[in-house]
């Protein structure tokens, strides 16, 4: 029996998951998140074998959660749910120590193989998601994508130095660049183009 903590703000989706994955395979669902808060917390609280992670969260996001209970259990085994294979976001989860990606799209059976697969001690990454990820046009620097990604969710340029912890300076240069890069007179723009080229 495989424990896992399942974590999507899609309450429809994460529910359907819940009740689907036990009766695919040898799956017991030992808590669930809405967000990258609740993630961290329920996966420190119940320890799972594996655990299943939305990329796109509200607050937290995905990698952000994933960064944070990477320094609490260095050796917890994850598996990412996307809908977009950005390379950038690949990359970047596989170097937080990401074990699976999976499309959301993926049926209930063959998530139950991969959770699997993952507790075994072997890496999955499905096909489709990598083929879309070696195509990679975006001009951006993993920095760059940090700040625009936190500058998404409205913050000011103090916040987003804060949450990244970067000098303020710093952070006004990552998002002059960025918005040389794309073209756009404002940072909001910038976030704006690179959210709808799929690179955050």
């Amino acid at each position: 029996m495989t424990s896992v903590v399942l974590a999507d703000d899609e309450v429809l989706l994460r529910s359907a998951m819940a009740s689907l994955l036990p009766l695919e395979g040898d799956v017991t669902v030992l808590g669930e998140a809405h967000d990258g808060e609740s993630a961290i917390r329920e996966t420190l609280r119940h320890r799972p074998d594996v655990l299943v992670i939305d990329l796109e969260m509200p607050g937290v996001d995905g990698l952000g959660a994933v960064a944070a209970i990477r320094r609490e259990l260095p050796d917890q085994v994850i598996l990412m749910l996307t809908r977009h294979a950005r390379p950038g976001v690949l990359r970047k989860a596989l170097k937080l120590g990401v074990q699976g990606f999976v499309s959301k799209s993926a049926d209930p059976g063959h998530i139950t193989t991969v959770i699997a697969t993952l507790h075994s001690g072997k890496r999955w990454i499905d096909p489709d998601v990598s083929a879309l990820a070696i195509i990679d046009d975006c001009p951006l620097t993993d920095r760059e994508i940090d700040v625009l990604r936190v500058t998404r969710d409205g913050y000011s340029v103090a916040d987003i130095a804060a949450q990244l912890h970067l000098a303020e300076g710093t952070v006004r240069n990552y998002l002059s660049s960025a918005m040389t890069k794309t073209g756009s007179r404002t940072r909001h723009e910038a976030a704006r183009y690179a959210h709808e080229h799929d690179w955050l």
